[in-house]
């Protein structure tokens, strides 16, 4: 069983509760203006990532923020490598004015969907990543495609799992169209993030379980439950003597 676990959030979003979450994680995926954020957005994330001691991501997305980058779009893979490295450049510009730095990238919905998915868009995010700084983190989900496309290339990995989605029988998160894609019980959550960190294994939607590797857990900023969510978390984590850590 592991004795620390790093707890990531996507925020910079505009959701207005990133100073509360901050109390509770790690490591902060921070939107860089594609799917959500601005400049003045991600230097005031920026700020309150490094009084609160969290570890600086990147958080690309496809460039649709009517849609909050959830629907992909058809892009080549040099087109998805100028996305998620012109995305990373303006965040590394902000790190860099405040005196931190860029330490992961985590890709945002539709992208990170489909990274898992196809080893194209997964090779494509990765090279971007390892052209910014190879010695980035790319977080990915656990068991897909971008980690095995980051591996390949010599990235440094965290495998990600979710504490407020749920998972299909391969391995892959529930689709945001089926009524059963969140989990809004805390003590649900709670339950699967132990599972996962303990015993390297997911209940899916079809009650089967299935192996998983979490080296990052994460909790969505967005979600309406997010700060009861990770105040939850903490404490459950805290009562097992699992510590939280960066990665």
């Amino acid at each position: 069983m592991r004795e620390s676990i790093d707890i990531n959030c996507d925020l910079g979003e505009g959701c207005g509760n990133d100073a509360e979450l901050m109390k509770y994680i790690s490591s902060a995926n921070i939107a860089c203006g594609g799917h959500a954020g601005n400049l003045q957005m991600m230097r005031r994330t920026v700020e309150l990532a490094i009084a609160n001691n969290v570890a600086i991501g990147a958080h690309p997305g496809y460039a649709d923020q009517q849609n909050f980058g959830r629907i992909a779009i058809d892009l080549n893979p040099d087109e998805i490598f100028d996305t998620v490295a012109n995305q990373m450049q303006k965040l590394q510009e902000v790190c860099n004015d405040l005196g931190a730095a860029v330490v992961h990238v985590k890709p945002h919905g539709a992208l990170y969907n489909l990274s898992a998915k196809d080893p194209t868009v997964a090779a494509a995010v990765a090279e971007a990543v390892k052209a910014a700084d190879a010695d980035m983190i790319l977080f990915g989900l656990s068991g897909s495609h971008s980690i095995t496309e980051a591996k390949r290339i010599g990235l440094r990995t965290a495998s990600e799992a979710f504490a407020d989605r749920t998972y299909q029988n391969d391995g892959s998160l529930t689709p945001r169209t089926e009524v059963n894609a969140l989990i809004r019980d805390p003590a649900t959550s709670i339950e699967q993030v132990l599972n996962m960190i303990r015993y390297g294994r997911v209940r899916t939607t079809e009650a089967v379980m299935i192996q998983i590797t979490a080296e990052t857990i994460c909790i969505h900023g967005d979600a309406t439950h997010a700060v009861d969510f990770a105040r939850s978390i903490k404490s459950a984590l805290a009562e097992n003597a699992i510590a939280i850590e960066k990665p």
